[in-house]
């Protein structure tokens, strides 16, 4: 099962109200995964030379000022944390090597969920609506949200199993499917130097695009390579720091649905995610086809 949906504002005053419009998205797909919620929210990029960390503890009452304190004086530079119930958004003007090598000695229990200038993720097991509240998204304002509502019929009910999975700065991956030879290409990207901190194929998936594009490919190139390697079916919606891609298997067997207005472009599992945003009954509406990469940036859609 699982329900995936993402809506990225084309018209900039709309994005005041991008947690309120995404809410009703997420929530119509309950029925599709009701065992956990993430998402994955695009807003205030941070100052060059900075970058932003989610983080997790499963510890809600964990005291973050203790890894605010303990970077600052074991790199010497500059921290601020955010913290938002099991999370935490820590912005530093660290090299990210440094402050990953910081956390896996000093907070091994801390799990890194998400990196970029602009990303932030946010996960945890329960109902979607539960979750959302818990991390305060509805008043949210950004560019661009993608989310994932999940049915464990494969591993167990984790926060560390939830989607999405970051697959390197500023891009994370929601998937909707069963990877069959997952386990193999695992291997295989461990070789890579690539590490895992679940069992879930999803994770392999993000990895993998991880892996393309440290070899120096660009997301399409990316996405067109995980034709070709990676076997199951699919539907994979990968956020970007402007944007996000849709792709399906070349089968096709995973529900997907496409829209877009002048203000909006969004998708979705099954449309009843999309109904609720204003301006739906007179969208462009159409289902993607198999092993068709569509992408979104700025503020123009990009076909391929």
């Amino acid at each position: 099962m699982c329900g995936i949906v993402g809506l990225y504002l084309k018209n900039t005053e709309l994005r005041p109200k991008l947690g309120s419009m995404f809410r009703p998205m997420l929530s119509e797909m309950t029925s599709r995964g009701p065992d956990s919620a993430g998402v994955a929210i695009y807003r205030d990029p941070v100052s060059a030379g900075f970058i932003k960390f989610s983080l997790a503890h499963d510890d809600p009452s964990f005291d973050w000022k203790k890894v605010d304190a303990g970077l600052e004086h074991s790199l010497n530079c500059d921290v601020s944390v955010r913290p938002v119930a099991t999370h935490c958004i820590l912005v530093t003007d660290a090299e990210e090597a440094s402050v990953k090598a910081w956390l896996r000695t000093n907070q091994p229990e801390i799990r890194i969920v998400g990196s970029g200038s602009s990303v932030e993720i946010f996960k945890e097991v329960g109902k979607p609506d539960g979750v959302y509240d818990r991390f305060d998204l509805n008043s949210a304002s950004g560019s661009h949200m993608i989310g994932h509502t999940r049915m464990a019929t494969e591993s167990a009910v984790t926060t560390a199993g939830s989607h999405p999975f970051a697959t390197g700065a500023d891009l994370c991956l929601v998937h909707n499917g069963s990877l069959s030879n997952h386990n193999q290409l695992r291997e295989k990207l461990r070789r890579e130097g690539l590490e895992f901190e679940t069992e879930n194929d999803t994770e392999v998936a993000a990895a993998y695009l991880t892996w393309q594009l440290r070899q120096g490919a660009t997301l399409h190139q990316a996405l067109e390579e995980s034709i070709r390697d990676l076997d199951g079916f699919y539907t994979f919606c990968v956020g970007t720091s402007d944007g996000f891609a849709v792709l399906r298997d070349p089968i096709a067997c995973k529900h997907a649905v496409l829209a877009e207005t002048d203000d909006w472009v969004a998708m979705a599992t099954e449309y009843r995610a999309i109904a609720p945003l204003p301006g739906s009954d007179k969208a462009s509406i159409w289902e993607p086809k198999p092993q068709t990469i569509y992408t979104w940036g700025g503020n123009a859609k990009n076909l391929h």
